[in-house]
């Protein structure tokens, strides 16, 4: 065999071995948690808060924290990023206490006390399942879908298939394939993900308002990935811009304060178009500044 025909097959044997640690390796590449005792006591200060734990079908249990505002107007079921437990995330559910919402935090199979085998089919099943029990105690048009990062893709989901009042999506993707093949252009991703998590193709579905916030310097998930996910259903959907904002920093900016609060105290109305200039078209042959 002539020289190249060796170097081919070494090549070749060498992009199956990738390709089968990627497979093999790619939950622990993906996910970062954070794994709590079973009797860890949660605690946060001038925070209300009750513990849930939600038994599925197949046996796992999801463990949850529910932050509680007084006289709630709803709850905000928080879809939080791939990282940690909720013993971290907690402390973001002031954000939204503070106008008066309550707000249920969980953590996916195999974070803090939930326990379980991950896999995008289970989890979008709990999710499902811990909306149910929402949804038995608060009428949808009082529950608020947030997801960020990794948990924009479930929430979306969620929204997809339910009736909240809105879906706010923080830092979200267009498909975590697409994030991935940023890195890895040359795999063959479609056969090799387990959580391709097609965020577009869920917000298709999605009949209630849509509001993306994202940062203009994230490096992780790009702002244009939210510039073409608001094009999808843009009717319904507004995209607020944090200028200079990064994928896990927004929370520091004033401008992401003053967004998330114009978008969960406002009702939404649609606008009336009457009187205004909606069907004015420029003349292109004049000129025009």
């Amino acid at each position: 065999m002539p020289y190249w025909g060796y170097l081919l097959i070494l090549l070749l044997a060498a992009y199956f071995l990738i390709s089968l640690l990627l497979y093999i390796l790619q939950d622990y590449l993906l996910f970062k948690p954070e794994k709590l005792p079973a009797d860890f006591q949660f605690y946060y200060e001038h925070q209300e808060t009750e513990e849930y734990n939600v038994e599925t079908r197949d046996g796992a249990v999801i463990n949850g924290l529910r932050f509680k505002a007084k006289n709630p107007k709803g709850i905000v079921f928080y879809l939080k990023g791939n990282s940690k437990s909720i013993k971290g995330w907690g402390k973001f559910a002031v954000d939204f206490t503070r106008h008066g919402y309550d707000v249920l935090m969980v953590d996916y199979r195999g974070f803090g006390k939930s326990t379980g085998r991950r896999t995008q089919k289970a989890v979008k099943r709990d999710m499902q399942v811990v909306y149910d029990k929402i949804k038995q105690k608060v009428d949808e048009k009082y529950i608020i879908l947030y997801g960020r990062s990794l948990g924009s893709g479930f929430a979306t989901k969620l929204a997809s298939m339910n009736n909240p009042r809105m879906l706010i999506l923080d830092a979200p993707y267009y498909s975590l394939k697409k994030v991935a093949k940023k890195y890895i252009p040359f795999m063959p991703l479609s056969l090799l993900l387990k959580f391709p998590m097609p965020t577009y193709k869920w917000l298709k579905y999605v009949n209630c308002p849509i509001h993306i916030i994202h940062g203009t310097d994230d490096n992780l998930i790009p702002y244009k990935t939210s510039v073409k996910l608001s094009k999808i259903k843009p009717v319904q959907t507004t995209l607020y811009t944090v200028i200079g904002g990064g994928h896990k920093n927004l929370n520091t900016f004033e401008s992401y304060h003053k967004m998330l609060s114009d978008i969960i105290t406002s009702n939404t109305k649609k606008v009336s178009l009457d009187g205004t200039s909606i069907k004015v078209k420029h003349n292109l042959s004049e000129p025009h500044a």
